[in-house]
């Protein structure tokens, strides 16, 4: 059975999952709002965003536009939340305390050691990125 392609538009969905920042360690940002949703109050995004904000700015943390910060928090909070570590009810927030104070450990003993640190036998793209030049003769 063949499917006309003329004139009609044909779309579909790939399996795979996109993450920009995968093997990245924590950044100031979810340690901020994982600070913040330790407290067991509901926040909407626009006030929890002031005080991850102030508090990010009393940290000397703030870097870029404050729309870029806005865009990287609300990412970094979607990303709690589909790991179950805050759960929205509308468009409220609130923290899930026991897998936040497991997270806030996890944060700050990456954060003593030093950060992510990528696992040893696996080669970085730079170096494999070009092949060596010959050299001219």
């Amino acid at each position: 059975m063949a499917f006309p392609l003329v004139g009609s538009v044909v779309s579909f969905t790939m399996g795979f999952k996109f993450s920009s920042f995968s093997h990245r360690g924590p950044d100031t940002v979810t340690e901020e709002l994982v600070d913040v949703l330790l407290d067991a109050r509901p926040y909407e995004f626009k006030a929890l965003f002031g005080i991850v904000h102030a508090g990010l700015r009393a940290r000397n943390a703030v870097s870029g536009g404050e729309e870029m910060l806005r865009l990287r928090a609300y990412e970094k909070l979607q990303d709690l939340v589909r790991q179950g570590r805050v759960k929205k009810a509308g468009k409220e927030y609130k923290g899930v305390p026991k897998a936040l104070r497991a997270f806030s450990e996890d944060l700050k003993a990456l954060r003593k050691r030093g950060g992510y640190r990528p696992p040893k036998g696996k080669a970085t793209l730079r170096k494999q990125a070009l092949p060596r030049k010959a050299p001219a003769s």
